[in-house]
């Protein structure tokens, strides 16, 4: 199979700036994509975009009004944007709860409806959803976030049923704890809610319920991502790929 199955395609990554983003932005143009690095940050945006011969987009997800007439001509969207707090429910503000299910689930719905007429009309798409575990399995002081999972879950699912008869496939990626800058903010978050050192959080909280004891590394979530963009994965629709080294096999 040619390295380059995607020459020619367009691609565009949320949250493209950083972490998985920034690793699925990479392999992306990698195998021939020209890609579009969204983000809200224009710096890393800009950064991302330079360092792999595409363009930058600076917006902001949470601004969804700004998306509803939005008209995208991608071949390829990668859901991955997100931003996480860690809280008892009985003090989470109404407005974080809010900001988190704006960005990682009704922001998605609208990418997705902005960009299925253009695949429609091309008989060709790829949308991958990067979920998580969380999008399987729920945990403690989380609730706007597993519930966005949740959510971003089901409408990956419904846009497999209808695009399948247009030539577009629709899958979620589930990884565990991921290195990245929003991982490790959330050691000090976790370390509090739970009374622990942060160096204990590490093996007490984000890995006490995985097999292999890492974290994931950005390029193995943006390998499978890209396997999801490419020819062979035609018939693959609908599904659901974990990646959180047994966590969800309990």
């Amino acid at each position: 199979m040619s390295t380059r199955e995607l020459e020619g395609r367009r691609a565009v990554v949320t949250g493209g700036g950083s972490g998985i983003g920034r690793a699925v932005a990479e392999g992306l143009a990698a195998r021939g994509a020209h890609v579009v690095v969204a983000d809200i940050d224009a710096d890393a945006a800009g950064k991302v975009a330079a360092d792999v011969g595409g363009e930058a987009w600076v917006v902001d997800l949470s601004d969804t009004a700004a998306l509803d007439e939005l008209t995208l001509e991608a071949d390829v969207l990668v859901n991955n944007a997100g931003i996480q707090r860690v809280s008892p429910i009985e003090v989470l503000a109404p407005d974080t709860f809010r900001l988190i299910h704006s960005v990682m689930l009704e922001a998605p719905f609208l990418l997705v409806r902005a960009v299925l007429p253009h695949m429609y009309a091309r008989g060709w798409g790829r949308i991958v959803n990067v979920s998580s575990v969380h999008g399987l399995r729920a945990s403690a002081f989380k609730s706007a976030y597993v519930s966005a999972k949740h959510g971003l879950e089901g409408l990956s699912k419904v846009t497999a049923l209808e695009g399948a008869a247009h030539g577009v496939t629709s899958n979620c990626v589930n990884p565990g704890y991921v290195r990245t800058p929003l991982v490790e903010k959330q050691i000090t978050d976790q370390a509090r809610v739970h009374d622990l050192s942060e160096d204990e959080v590490l093996a007490q909280v984000m890995l006490k319920n995985s097999a292999v004891k890492r974290l994931v590394e950005p390029r193995e979530v943006s390998s499978l991502v890209a396997w999801l963009c490419s020819p062979d994965a035609g018939m693959v629709t609908g599904a659901s790929y974990a990646m959180d080294g047994g966590w969800s096999a309990r």
